[in-house]
């Protein structure tokens, strides 16, 4: 327990670091608000705390500042060897289902293991007697998207929300939970089940790396492709890019190939599926974009940031052992050094960073030419949405699937200053760039709007029914019988 005294010195602490690091904090709120809402918070601390108990006091007020790259790291159980290794060979309690979210509603919408023989479409009602619309509630607040879409949430509460239920309520080796399907309720016992031989030896398969398993970017702990690339029919015409995450691993040689098969098949049509795509590398997507793009093109606008000296201020030497210490203090000269020469001031005063996206960048001779559909929904974020926007802007795709969850004008991100609060010891990463495409900006606050709105609702996803790609088929289908006709 950590006495209200000290956590009201991390609150302060916590604001002086952001308003010190963040190149843009009243973007979406006033400075006179984001005081009010601190001070507030100060006001509400008046017994002691635990880190955990902290953050879920702490990370609201951070969240209203709609930056959706800016978040408290969820204070984590250090776990022994023992601990390690008894969960290793075990298999997870609830992240063995896929869920859906709508509104305060949680349903299950996979279960390839038919644990229980909980169905497709069964909503999630309550875990030891808690309502989950409680939890939803209480989880909601702790994210947010860049701005005021609203569309982020859902995908991202799916995905993190058992992350937020093991912070506070620890890791169970069972739990009872209450389920509704087809009006009829039922309550049930989920146990963590020990690893069988042969699903200990597919783990261990699973990791091993083999060329094609590093070209797609392959992820064990889903047993899922970053990227995949594949013709859609028969005659190649088509072609279909699937990109789950900009990760940069392998993503030069996956470009480079896909597109000469593209190039040799002499498809008409490609269609780059970003759905859920939660970003990473500016440096890939603008890899992409080169394979796109008619003309030379620059990327994103200059970046900005608070001072000079803000890159140096990332925390080079944290959670660093003896050896990587020693390591890094031989190369802190160079890095020194590097972060100086990176930074610039413009000539309207303002401070930015050189990055390679800000600079024309010339297409590629494989350059696609075709028509280019991009898929989007509230799951594309952050480098997502900074691509799609470029796009957009640049009339080179139809857009087709819901608003991104990223902002259309940019976000606050780039690489980060690792700070930890010195009583509740909770880390708070701060971006200290900020990024933004190359566009006119729409200052709408929103994230980027597609040029066809379709949504997929749960029954789709359920029956495997993509209507969005579905859309996108028959778009083709259609200019194929005019281009036939005429």
């Amino acid at each position: 327990m950590i006495s209200p005294e000290k956590l009201r010195e991390d609150v302060d602490f916590a604001y002086r670091k952001l308003q010190e690091m963040h190149p843009n904090l009243n973007w979406y709120i006033s400075k006179k608000e984001l005081d009010f809402k601190f001070d507030s918070l100060k006001t509400t601390i008046n017994k002691p705390f635990t880190s955990t108990q902290f953050y879920f006091k702490l990370q609201p007020v951070i969240a209203q500042i709609r930056e959706g790259h800016l978040s408290l790291r969820i204070p984590a159980k250090r776990f022994s060897k023992k601990e390690i290794k008894a969960l290793k060979n075990k298999k997870g309690l609830f992240g063995r289902f896929e869920y859906h979210v709508e509104d305060d509603h949680l349903y299950f919408i996979e279960n390839k293991d038919s644990i229980q023989n909980i169905k497709p479409g069964t909503e999630l009602l309550s875990i030891n007697g808690v309502p989950i619309s409680d939890y939803l509630k209480k989880y909601r607040q702790l994210i947010s998207s860049d701005g005021y879409n609203s569309t982020f949430y859902p995908y991202y509460l799916k995905d993190v929300f058992f992350n937020f239920f093991v912070a506070e309520k620890g890791i169970m080796d069972s739990a009872k939970i209450e389920t509704l399907y087809n009006d009829e309720r039922q309550i049930l016992t989920l146990k963590r089940e020990s690893k069988n031989k042969t699903e200990i030896e597919k783990d261990k398969a699973d990791k091993k790396r083999t060329p094609e398993k590093k070209l797609n970017d392959y992820v064990a702990a889903t047993s899922s492709y970053n990227r995949n690339f594949k013709f859609l029919d028969k005659d190649s015409t088509i072609a279909y890019m699937k990109i789950k995450s900009f990760s940069r691993t392998f993503s030069n040689k996956f470009y480079k190939e896909s597109f000469e098969k593209i190039k040799n098949a002499e498809s008409d049509y490609l269609i780059i599926d970003i759905r859920e795509n939660y970003g990473g590398s500016l440096y890939e997507i603008n890899q992409l974009y080169s394979y796109l793009a008619p003309e030379p093109f620059v990327l994103i606008k200059p970046s900005q940031l608070v001072s000079r000296v803000t890159p140096l201020k990332t925390n080079y030497f944290r959670k660093s052992n003896p050896l990587e210490y020693t390591y890094k203090s031989l190369a802190y000269p160079g890095y020194f050094l590097y972060q100086a020469l990176n930074v610039y001031k413009g000539k309207d005063g303002i401070a930015y960073y050189k990055m390679k996206e800000n600079k024309p960048t010339k297409p590629k001779e494989n350059a696609f030419k075709g028509k280019v559909y991009v898929l989007i929904n509230g799951g594309s974020f952050s480098a997502s949405s900074i691509i799609s926007s470029k796009l957009k802007f640049d009339k080179r795709v139809t857009l087709v699937g819901e608003e991104t969850g990223g902002a259309n004008d940019g976000t606050v991100a780039g690489f980060y200053s690792y700070q930890k609060l010195p009583n509740s010891k909770i880390d708070l990463p701060i971006g200290v760039l900020l990024v933004q495409p190359n566009i006119t900006f729409g200052n709408t606050q929103k994230g980027v709007v597609p040029d066809i709105e379709i949504t997929q609702n749960m029954q789709d996803i359920i029956d495997k029914i993509d209507v969005q790609l579905d859309w996108v088929k028959n778009d083709i289908q259609k200019l194929k019988d005019n281009k036939t006709q005429n």
